[in-house]
């Protein structure tokens, strides 16, 4: 009886040594079980995904400050709307002036050799009647020249808007989890090969 209760202890206990002393199969890199990613890299691909540069670019391309509130940064309006809005203004200036010492040079032009259009000399503006050919020429090209530089300025500005909106929205998908962090780190430093204060940026785990 006693040498029965061991065989049959010996035949429980033998299956379980085998089988703890089995190795575990690694797992299959098609395993549906599923990875855990970490918050870092959620965080980084749903803002990527939610901010396209692209996206930015185009709205701020058809309508200045839309890619800027499409980034959120509402701050920006007034400065993109007071710089185009000054562009704008110093243009209409300029061609208001332009209109205004053209027509009066091409009166006093016609009555002074052609004798013609004497008529009109009373639609001169005041502050523009004492001057003589050469001045009125003289401002007429001035304000010309400056409507091309207000046009060029205009596109600039514009152009600038676009790049701002774009370069926001790639920020906006900059990954800034835990895994990117900088530190100072006194001693000696590998790099320099030198003792000191050295900046470390450690990126990744």
């Amino acid at each position: 009886m006693r040498i029965a209760v061991i065989i049959l202890l010996f035949l429980l206990f033998i299956p379980r040594v085998l089988t703890a002393q089995e190795p575990v199969p690694p797992a299959r890199a098609d395993s549906a079980a599923p990875v855990k990613k970490t918050s870092g890299s959620t965080r980084y691909d749903s803002a990527l995904k939610a901010h396209s540069p692209r996206k930015a670019a185009i709205r701020s391309a058809i309508l200045p400050g839309l890619g800027q509130i499409y980034n959120k940064k509402y701050w920006k309006l007034p400065i993109v709307y007071g710089a185009l809005g000054t562009c704008g203004g110093i243009f209409v200036y300029n061609l208001k002036n332009y209109k205004d010492t053209r027509f009066a040079y091409r009166v006093k032009y016609n009555m002074q050799y052609n004798g013609t259009d004497s008529a009109l000399y009373s639609s001169i503006r005041n502050n523009l009647k004492p001057l003589g050919l050469e001045e009125l020429k003289y401002y007429r090209n001035s304000f010309r020249r400056d409507i091309d530089y207000s046009v060029l300025f205009f596109i600039l500005l514009w152009g600038l808007n676009v790049v701002d909106a774009t370069v926001d929205a790639h920020l906006k998908s900059f990954d800034v989890s835990p895994d990117l962090s900088i530190r100072l780190k006194p001693g000696y430093s590998e790099t320099a090969r030198t003792s000191g204060l050295s900046l470390v940026m450690k990126i990744g785990k």
